[in-house]
């Protein structure tokens, strides 16, 4: 077998080989985001700029495997999550290219959930995640989007703003902007800093609104009507409350 078709059975594929090395790189994901936190409290030692290497590596392995199977890889060069991952593979190669564009490994959080058909396999593989999807993917792009800005305000403002010195600082600043709460101990510096913070404030608190907006709706589940079309339904819903079409919606035999 060839190996780009050995790959492509690997990141496209239906068997169990293919599902659980899908969710080996959704593990490398999740601990590549875990080591950018820590990292932000650790002095910048030759060990850290060796892991770094490394993540960067497989990060770059990855990126040129799913390239290759690409059907159209000019297009997907300008797919946002793939610069993102251009981004990403640069930032974790800084010792070799530069520190200077560090801050850009945090972009690697945007394919959280939007790589290897993970949507799709969580839903065949977990009845909680199918209950509860909408809450689940409000939660991971607030947290996503917390995570990203938090890296932002890290890397452009703890040089120059000594009330930013790790991870936590940062997080504290950008949760305090989000909510618009506001403390006032910390604040951010310059131009940059200022738009930054109105980035969090219009971004962070409609997504922040989305995820209350799911909290508070009734729970009910995604199932097209065959007649009209109406995709939400109650969980026990006999017929289509706007066309009275008999549904016949899957149970799974939970209670």
């Amino acid at each position: 077998m060839r190996v780009k078709d050995k790959l492509r059975l690997l990141y496209e594929g239906d068997s169990l080989e293919a599902h659980r090395f899908r969710y080996g790189l959704l593990i490398f994901d999740i601990s590549t985001v875990v080591f950018i936190v820590a990292s932000s409290f650790l002095p910048h030692s030759l060990l850290v700029q060796i892991i770094d290497v490394i993540i960067g590596l497989v990060v770059l392995a990855d990126f040129s495997a799913r390239l290759a199977i690409s059907p159209t890889p000019w297009r997907d060069l300008l797919h946002p999550t793939t610069l993102a991952d251009v981004a990403a593979i640069a930032s974790f190669l800084a010792p070799v290219v530069g520190e200077g564009i560090g801050f850009l490994r945090i972009l690697r959080t945007l394919r959280l959930l939007h790589t290897y058909q993970l949507l799709g396999r969580l839903r065949a593989d977990s009845v909680f995640f199918r209950r509860n999807e909408e809450l689940i993917i409000a939660s991971v792009n607030l947290g996503v989007f917390v995570f990203i800005m938090t890296g932002f305000v890290y890397e452009t403002q703890h040089r120059a703003n000594d009330k930013i010195n790790n991870y936590v600082d940062a997080l504290y600043f950008t949760m305090a902007a989000l909510t618009t709460t506001g403390f006032g101990d910390i604040t951010l510096t310059g131009t940059l800093g200022h738009l930054i913070s109105v980035v969090i404030m219009i971004f962070g608190v409609t997504l922040f609104l989305r995820l209350v907006q799911v909290l508070l709706r009734p729970n009910k589940i995604k199932y097209a009507c065959p007649a009209c079309g109406l995709q939400r339904h109650d969980r026990d819903a006999v017929h289509c409350k706007a066309c009275g079409t008999i549904l016949n919606i899957p149970d799974e035999g939970a209670v």
